[in-house]
Protein backbone atom coordinates (compact mmCIF):
# COMPACT_ATOMS: atom_id res chain seq x y z
CA UNK A 1 0.00 0.00 0.00
CA UNK A 2 1.70 3.37 -0.97
CA UNK A 3 1.36 6.23 1.40
CA UNK A 4 1.77 10.10 0.84
CA UNK A 5 2.34 12.57 3.06
CA UNK A 6 2.73 15.82 2.21
CA UNK A 7 4.30 18.98 4.07
CA UNK A 8 4.58 22.59 3.38
CA UNK A 9 2.46 25.21 2.39
CA UNK A 10 1.01 27.73 4.27
CA UNK A 11 0.52 31.80 3.75
CA UNK A 12 2.88 34.30 1.62
CA UNK A 13 2.16 37.71 0.02
CA UNK A 14 2.03 37.79 -3.88
CA UNK A 15 5.78 37.18 -5.09
CA UNK A 16 7.42 35.01 -2.42
CA UNK A 17 7.82 31.23 -2.50
CA UNK A 18 6.99 28.05 -0.80
CA UNK A 19 8.01 24.46 -1.05
CA UNK A 20 5.86 21.45 -0.77
CA UNK A 21 7.30 17.81 0.19
CA UNK A 22 5.69 14.64 -0.80
CA UNK A 23 6.99 11.90 1.03
CA UNK A 24 5.82 8.44 -0.50
CA UNK A 25 6.45 5.23 1.18
CA UNK A 26 5.11 1.44 0.65
CA UNK A 27 6.66 0.52 -2.61
CA UNK A 28 9.25 1.26 -5.49
CA UNK A 29 7.76 3.91 -8.04
CA UNK A 30 9.46 2.41 -11.60
CA UNK A 31 6.65 2.99 -13.67
CA UNK A 32 4.89 5.75 -11.54
CA UNK A 33 3.99 8.80 -12.28
CA UNK A 34 4.26 11.49 -9.29
CA UNK A 35 1.92 14.99 -9.95
CA UNK A 36 1.11 17.92 -8.26
CA UNK A 37 -2.92 18.86 -8.41
CA UNK A 38 -4.61 21.76 -6.55
CA UNK A 39 -7.98 22.59 -6.07
CA UNK A 40 -9.44 26.35 -5.38
CA UNK A 41 -13.16 26.78 -3.55
CA UNK A 42 -15.66 26.35 -5.84
CA UNK A 43 -13.28 25.20 -9.15
CA UNK A 44 -12.34 21.45 -10.17
CA UNK A 45 -9.52 20.29 -9.43
CA UNK A 46 -6.52 20.73 -11.83
CA UNK A 47 -3.40 20.00 -13.03
CA UNK A 48 0.06 21.53 -11.89
CA UNK A 49 3.27 19.16 -12.61
CA UNK A 50 4.16 16.14 -13.01
CA UNK A 51 7.20 13.47 -13.40
CA UNK A 52 7.98 10.00 -14.30
CA UNK A 53 10.16 8.45 -11.97
CA UNK A 54 11.99 6.18 -14.70
CA UNK A 55 12.98 8.89 -16.73
CA UNK A 56 12.21 12.34 -14.78
CA UNK A 57 10.89 14.10 -17.43
CA UNK A 58 8.92 16.72 -16.32
CA UNK A 59 5.68 18.36 -17.27
CA UNK A 60 3.86 21.43 -16.04
CA UNK A 61 0.18 23.31 -16.62
CA UNK A 62 0.48 26.38 -18.49
CA UNK A 63 0.15 28.60 -15.53
CA UNK A 64 2.55 27.99 -13.89
CA UNK A 65 5.17 26.89 -16.36
CA UNK A 66 8.48 29.01 -15.33
CA UNK A 67 7.12 29.31 -11.71
CA UNK A 68 6.80 26.43 -10.40
CA UNK A 69 9.48 23.30 -10.00
CA UNK A 70 8.87 19.59 -9.67
CA UNK A 71 11.56 17.72 -8.63
CA UNK A 72 12.91 14.99 -6.85
CA UNK A 73 15.64 13.68 -4.43
CA UNK A 74 17.85 11.29 -6.32
CA UNK A 75 16.56 7.93 -6.18
CA UNK A 76 14.68 8.62 -2.55
CA UNK A 77 11.16 8.76 -2.05
CA UNK A 78 10.30 12.57 -1.41
CA UNK A 79 8.73 14.52 -4.67
CA UNK A 80 9.20 18.14 -4.35
CA UNK A 81 7.18 21.53 -5.94
CA UNK A 82 8.94 24.52 -5.72
CA UNK A 83 6.76 27.28 -5.95
CA UNK A 84 8.21 30.99 -6.71
CA UNK A 85 7.02 34.16 -8.11
CA UNK A 86 3.14 32.85 -6.00
CA UNK A 87 0.17 34.81 -7.41
CA UNK A 88 -3.17 35.20 -5.46
CA UNK A 89 -4.82 33.24 -7.87
CA UNK A 90 -2.55 30.13 -7.09
CA UNK A 91 -4.39 29.88 -4.01
CA UNK A 92 -5.73 26.41 -3.70
CA UNK A 93 -5.33 22.47 -1.24
CA UNK A 94 -2.57 21.20 -3.09
CA UNK A 95 -2.38 17.28 -3.74
CA UNK A 96 0.56 15.15 -4.37
CA UNK A 97 -0.60 11.85 -6.32
CA UNK A 98 0.96 8.71 -7.65
CA UNK A 99 -0.24 6.56 -10.61
CA UNK A 100 1.03 3.45 -12.30
CA UNK A 101 1.38 3.70 -16.33
CA UNK A 102 0.02 6.89 -16.26
CA UNK A 103 -0.58 8.12 -20.02
CA UNK A 104 -1.55 11.40 -19.47
CA UNK A 105 -0.14 13.01 -16.62
CA UNK A 106 -2.72 15.83 -16.53
CA UNK A 107 -5.58 13.42 -16.19
CA UNK A 108 -6.56 13.16 -12.33
CA UNK A 109 -8.74 10.22 -12.57
CA UNK A 110 -4.99 8.02 -13.87
CA UNK A 111 -3.78 8.57 -10.31
CA UNK A 112 -4.39 5.86 -7.69
CA UNK A 113 -2.65 7.51 -4.80
CA UNK A 114 -3.26 10.77 -3.24
CA UNK A 115 -1.60 12.70 -0.48
CA UNK A 116 -3.98 14.29 2.18
CA UNK A 117 -3.69 17.94 1.19
CA UNK A 118 -2.11 21.31 2.28
CA UNK A 119 -2.91 24.47 2.26
CA UNK A 120 -1.19 27.45 0.22
CA UNK A 121 -2.64 30.98 0.41
CA UNK A 122 -1.33 33.95 -1.59
CA UNK A 123 -2.37 37.23 -0.45
CA UNK A 124 -2.57 40.09 -2.76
Amino acid sequence: QVQLAQSGGGLVQAGGSLKLTCGASGRTFSRYALGWFRQAPGKDREFVAASYWDTDNKYYANSVKGRFTISRDGAKNPVFLEMNSLRPEDTAVYYCAAGRDVVDVGRSSMYTYWGQGTQVTVSS
